[in-house]
């Protein structure tokens, strides 16, 4: 069945750890904007997808050059988060309100946009990838197939989003977001070189 198919294929893709889904969480951990969040990641992704679906995989793959740009301002972007991550890593703060100031929306949202947008390999994944397979299923399947995955990235951000809550009791401790802010610096630092190197 082309639903379950793109459903089952694209949460594969989302699921696998990544910069995109340590914001989120981060974000879901904090209770800052956790909504408009979600929905912008589910948002782009369902753009990316239909237009995948539409036929703008072979843009993409056509220009090589818009690729390479994005991969050298996703990388600084991945350094300088992983610099601002380290940063608190050294001094944490609790899930206390009283700890620490919420930032902006718009810096949230800009911020989550670049995690989305200057990630190379998200081309690849939803647009080529998922757009080559979706219309693969013939002109009817290919956008129930095409639902099937944007149901999934609604359903995995969401619940990544909004359960990380459950947490709240774990890192009501500095060391816990200690520990989390230091392994997001680590995480964004290796995606930055990984990105550089393929």
């Amino acid at each position: 069945m082309p639903l379950l198919a793109g459903f089952a294929t694209s949460l594969s893709l989302i699921i696998a750890i990544g910069s995109q889904n340590a914001f989120v969480l981060r974000q879901g951990l904090r209770r800052e904007h956790v909504l408009p969040v979600v929905l912008t990641c589910a948002l782009a992704d369902a753009l990316l997808i239909s237009g995948g679906i539409a036929g703008l995989g072979a843009l993409f793959t056509g220009a090589p050059l818009a690729l390479t740009i994005a991969k050298y301002f996703g990388a600084a972007f991945l350094f300088g988060y992983a610099v601002l991550a380290a940063r608190r890593a050294v001094a944490p703060g609790t899930m206390s309100p009283a700890d620490h100031v919420p930032a902006a929306l718009r810096s949230v949202l800009l911020t989550c946009l670049g995690f989305t947008f200057l990630n190379p390999h998200v081309y690849l994944d939803t647009v080529v990838l998922l757009g080559s397979l979706a219309n693969q299923r013939g002109t009817d399947g290919r956008w129930f197939y095409g639902f099937g995955a944007v149901l999934a990235s609604f359903t995995w951000f969401f619940a990544l989003g909004f359960l990380a809550r459950k947490l709240a009791p774990v890192f009501a401790r500095p060391r816990a977001w200690q520990v989390l802010d230091g392994t997001i610096a680590l995480l964004m630092t290796t995606l930055a070189a990984w990105m550089l190197l393929t």
